[in-house]
């Protein structure tokens, strides 16, 4: 039986200004609340408050602790987990239109977002962010081809260095997502590298609400995912069956 996977979203830009108020003074920590007060932008402030809120609803509904109960701590990479450790582990990204949180039992896992129009400004980087294999492929497509290509490999790698929980001290041109002729992806590990295992991993990429999103867990066979709605994230979520996610590129459009 595979390994279960649960992914929350929420949309910051369509919570109302007195429900998100309500529920971060009722929910949040004196931390958190006083953080918020630091963003200068309105729309940014409602991103982190959603993000927090969600997070913290999301867990409860797994494990029996209230959500304004929650502590968490990171790693020395900011890698997020709760504290003390309950066996649930999660990861978290965020844009000004989508937040969503990722959870599993036991498992390290990892989660990366981008709004679909930003893929021309990724191809841009490419040279700096992407291995050499990844470019030889990019090179290899058309024009109309390589925005979409570049924005599924951002994500793909964003999303296996914070399961890692090694930020970007991981080198990201030393790993590779490598496409065969069908669209399929799978991870391969510069020899440099030489400490992880890609069997160890499992990848999912789809897109969500105008974002691409890419997830990492550490199974060995493809994991059951579920996606749920939480909007506001602290109503009951909505299942929704109907968003198919995939290990190949072929079914997503720009």
């Amino acid at each position: 039986m595979g390994t279960a996977l649960n992914l929350w979203y929420t949309r910051p830009e369509d919570i109302s200004a007195q429900t998100i108020a309500e529920d971060s003074e009722r929910i949040l920590s004196e931390e958190e609340l006083l953080r918020s007060k630091t963003f200068r932008f309105e729309r940014h402030r409602r991103e982190y408050l959603a993000t927090r809120l969600l997070v913290r609803n999301a867990l409860s509904y797994y494990h029996p602790l209230p959500p304004h109960a929650w502590k968490f701590q990171t790693n020395p990479y900011e890698k997020p987990a709760t504290d003390p450790d309950c066996g649930l582990r999660f990861n978290l990204s965020n844009c000004t239109e989508l937040v969503v949180c990722l959870i599993a039992k036991d498992v390290e896992l990892g989660v990366d977002i981008e709004p679909l129009d930003r893929a021309p400004d990724i191809v841009k980087l490419a040279s700096d962010v992407f291995s050499p294999r990844e470019l030889a492929q990019l090179e290899d497509l058309s024009d109309p081809e390589r925005p979409a290509r570049a924005l599924s490999l951002w994500t793909l790698k964003e999303s296996y260095i914070k399961a890692r929980g090694l930020g970007l001290s991981l080198p990201l041109k030393h790993f590779s997502f490598v496409y065969d002729k069908s669209n399929k992806f799978h991870l391969e590990i510069d020899r440099v590298l030489d400490d992880d295992d890609p069997a160890r991993w499992q990848f999912r990429l789809f897109n969500l609400v105008e974002h691409r999103v890419a997830l990492a867990v550490e199974s060995k066979i493809d994991p059951r995912l579920q996606i749920w709605e939480a909007q506001p994230p602290g109503n009951a979520p909505a299942l929704r069956p109907d968003i198919a996610t995939s290990q190949s590129e072929t079914t997503l459009d720009m």
